[in-house]
């Protein structure tokens, strides 16, 4: 009898891919580990939206991801560059790739303006959310 394997998506950079703002490579075995008998779909919200790697750090601006869907806060580089659109566009290709994979859960990179989900919750991981995607954190 078959059985069917868990399908997420997981933040690129968590499975050792060159997709860091600062273009190092980190790995988590750990998360590897766990997710060893998934399939994982490997997702990097800022290159989907256009951001180039290595590239500048960026910052979530008066409020969390769901205020910058909402219109009422920005994300901005570390030299004042307003990156807005770029993580909104990117957050909208990782839903539609969840849409498409019928995914029903992301394992994220915490402290990420794009997929943090507890500290200050990105722009990918609260539209995941609104779509009723659970999103899990990985530091």
């Amino acid at each position: 009898m078959p059985t069917t394997q868990p399908v997420y998506l997981v933040s690129s950079c968590l499975l050792g891919l060159c997709t860091r703002y600062d273009g190092k490579v980190k790995q988590y075995p750990l998360t590897i580990n766990k997710l060893k008998t998934a399939t994982l779909i490997p997702i990097c919200p800022e290159q989907l939206g256009g951001l180039a790697t290595p590239r500048e750090a960026a910052v979530l601006t008066g409020g969390d991801g769901n205020d910058v869907l909402n219109g009422h806060a920005t994300i901005v580089t570390k030299s004042g560059v307003d990156v807005t659109a770029k993580f909104i566009l990117g957050a909208q290709q990782v839903l539609k790739i969840a849409q498409m994979q019928k995914i029903s859960s992301a394992v994220l990179k915490s402290r990420s303006p794009s997929c943090g989900v507890s500290e200050n919750i990105g722009v990918a991981a609260a539209l995941l959310q609104r779509h009723g995607i659970q999103t899990i954190e990985v530091d």
